[in-house]
């Protein structure tokens, strides 16, 4: 395997513990806090020189906080020589601004798919895009994973009489999230 280090962000550690655990690897130490202006600030706790960084953080929650977090962390892997640098976006910030609302407005799902690259980052992997032609808005490579075919596994593995079975919108998370940990 080549040489490969993943980190995680602070918006999803159990899912970059779960990544590491399945390929094998130790999770980096990253060390963040906040300032009293609430500025985030970012440590690497690793030497990453010459290696692959794998950066593992979601798009949900506090999503300014973690999307800067990600930007800080693509841009302090770059500055001590990661050889290439990915960003493992799961749930991909700003989906819902992918087109223009009325005139004079951003299109902000543009900006954010674009940001990792002008960070640094070399690549991108993410989860479930709103709509496959976000491809279109990123200037390095993207890939996205799709969640149905898990989620359907499950379900056919341990909902028995699909019949008379309903799944209720909230629920429909929860089911991906139990589907992610099989």
């Amino acid at each position: 395997m080549p040489n490969i280090k993943i980190f995680s962000g602070s918006s999803n550690q159990d899912l970059s513990q779960k990544t590491a655990d399945c390929l094998g690897l130790e999770l980096g130490k990253v060390v963040t806090k906040k300032f009293g202006n609430q500025e985030i600030c970012v440590e690497i706790g690793k030497n990453v020189h010459g290696e692959d960084v794998y950066i593992v953080q979601s798009g949900c929650g506090k999503i300014n906080d973690n999307l800067m977090e990600l930007l800080i962390m693509i841009t302090t892997c770059k500055i001590v020589s990661a050889s290439c640098v990915t960003a493992v976006i799961a749930c991909f910030p700003s989906a819902w601004q992918d087109k223009r609302s009325k005139s004079r407005a951003p299109i902000s799902d543009k900006l954010v798919a674009n940001m990792p690259a002008m960070k640094g980052a070399n690549h991108v992997i993410t989860m479930n895009l709103r709509i496959s032609q976000t491809h279109i808005f990123f200037d390095i490579p993207v890939d996205t994973v799709y969640a149905e075919p898990v989620v359907l596994k499950w379900i056919r593995e341990n909902i028995f009489d699909l019949k008379s079975c309903k799944v209720m919108p909230s629920y429909l998370f929860l089911l991906l999230k139990v589907s992610l940990a099989i």
